[in-house]
């Protein structure tokens, strides 16, 4: 027998624009959502992840963020409730970069959403699939539309026969990049383990607890560094514990469990708040750079109560081998770079430190106090940080300070070839390195340098297709055609007149 629903019924309103609800428009969502009970939920993102100076940056959907970490974990399971086109994107997405587990989804029409009925079938769902043998974990994640309807997670089992539910919201009207959205289910997951901590005995890590106190790191870093940082906290006397996002429920428990916790990426807010109730002091920045690696080291062995002298043996011990792996890669030439990953202040310094005359970093995340430290130290060197970046406000920063290197996402790269300006893809050729420590100083430098080094290459490329054309005339042609701007208005006009009859609402 099934259990009772017990809640009001979802708002109709979020599904009157289309039958699905998904071009209803974000404004539309955001208020029928709010109508539909999920204010609390989105009032605690708009404080985590506040937006701003624009309205959202553009990237991806936020939910390929929550989904990617779920796919990455062991014994986990993964349903999504979200429109089909959505649900489809997604898992293209999600197995384009590499998953290899298979994601659930559970469909629904008007009827069953508006009904309550969609919440009886992810319940059903949730307990067809809670087979301990195989899962610790099961997340669901409603998307714009349950969402934006109030399908209310929140009543779903804490746990079915041993397997723990995972139930979130994460809306691209209410969660601004999918790089905040790991946040979302890594939070999520946090303050469940922190519960049963509190409550009683939990399972060790893997390979059993370690002798030294850890250092638990925050942020999805290159699976090299966690080594490397674990190398420069060994004569601290600490070790580096596990990474948040984790890849097991238990390395939950353990990450708790650390002496510090290490904010690398410093918009991981919900996880932090985590840490912060678990009385586990919070230090930011990363061991990045001469300068980064000195003061992260000052900072960690501080927070974990070390002796100074100790501290001070660790600097001398590693700030040398950095000194000297920068000054044998150096870099040479302007750049702008930016990015959605978290990391883009980190890369910044490391290529200030290499000899690069960085003008612009742009990031897509929010300003928190966990890269207070990164920030003061590029601003005093004259370099612009632009928070919450858009697209515009990268390319506006490529043309006013005509770089030798563009680092960006997938548009800022192209304007910039489109400009005979050597790219690269941020997340892809430079996320990809190792950052921190000796191994990280001299990493970027070999790839940097081969991009600036082939700015005649563009040159030659662009006197190749001399006279091709662009725009409207973009071709090779007998006859250049005509622009002509009126036809696209007049396309522009039957296209918005089209789009509002299809919004007419229909009798019920």
């Amino acid at each position: 027998m099934s259990e009772p629903l017990a809640t009001a019924l979802p708002n109709p309103e979020a599904v009157k624009a289309d039958g699905l609800g998904c071009h209803s428009g974000k404004d539309a969502l955001l208020a029928a959502a709010k109508a539909a009970g999920k204010s609390e939920t989105l009032d605690r993102y708009a404080k985590d992840y506040p937006k701003g100076p624009h309205d959202q940056p553009q990237s991806m959907c936020p939910a390929f963020g929550s989904l990617r970490v779920g796919l990455r974990m062991r014994r986990t399971a993964t349903v999504l409730s979200g429109s089909a086109c959505c649900v489809y994107g997604l898992t293209f997405t999600s197995h384009f970069y590499g998953a290899r587990r298979t994601v659930g989804y559970v469909p629904f029409n008007s009827e069953t959403l508006v009904t309550g009925k969609l919440f009886e079938d992810i319940r059903d769902a949730v307990h067809a699939l809670a087979d301990p043998a195989q899962y610790d974990a099961i997340v669901v994640t409603n998307l714009c539309v349950p969402t934006a309807s109030g399908v209310p997670l929140q009543l779903l089992p804490r746990e079915i026969n041993g397997v723990r539910i995972i139930g979130i919201d994460v809306p691209g009207f209410g969660v601004p990049t999918h790089a905040e959205a790991k946040d979302v289910l890594a939070g999520a997951m946090l303050r469940y383990a922190r519960g049963e901590a509190e409550a009683g005995p939990v399972q060790a890590p893997r390979g059993g607890r370690g002798e030294k106190p850890t250092v638990t790191l925050v942020g999805e870093v290159f699976p090299a560094d966690p080594v490397g940082i674990g190398m420069l906290l060994e004569p601290l006397g600490l070790a580096a514990g596990p990474v948040v996002p984790t890849r097991e429920w238990r390395d939950l428990y353990a990450a708790l469990d650390g002496a510090v916790v290490a904010a690398i990426h410093p918009f991981y807010t919900a996880s932090i708040r985590e840490f912060e109730a678990a009385g586990r002091p919070i230090v930011g920045s990363a061991p990045v750079g001469h300068d980064g690696t000195a003061d992260w080291l000052r900072a960690i062995g501080r927070a974990a109560g070390v002796a100074a002298e100790t501290i001070d043996a660790a600097q001398n011990r590693f700030l040398p081998m950095v000194r000297a792996a920068l000054a044998r890669m150096p870099v040479q030439g302007r750049i702008t770079l930016s990015g959605y990953e978290g990391s883009e202040l980190l890369v910044a310094r490391l290529l200030v430190e290499s000899g690069a005359d960085v003008r612009y970093v742009g990031t897509a995340c929010p300003k928190t106090p966990w890269s207070a430290p990164d920030l003061a130290w590029l601003e005093a060197r004259g370099v612009h940080v632009q928070y919450r970046a858009s697209l515009e406000q990268d390319l506006a920063a490529m043309a006013e300070f005509e770089p030798d290197l563009a680092i960006g996402t997938t548009p800022v790269v192209q304007a910039a070839k489109a400009r005979k300006i050597p790219a690269l893809y941020f997340t892809n050729l430079i996320s990809a390195r190792p950052l921190m420590g000796p191994a990280g100083a001299g990493s970027l430098a070999t790839v940097v340098n081969a991009a600036i080094g082939n700015k005649p290459r563009f040159a030659a490329m662009e006197a190749f297709f001399e006279g091709v054309g662009s725009g409207h005339a973009a071709g090779v042609w007998e006859t250049v055609p005509k622009d002509r701007p009126e036809f696209r208005e007049q396309y522009a006009r039957k296209v918005a007149k089209a789009a509002k009859a299809a919004n007419v609402e229909e009798p019920i």
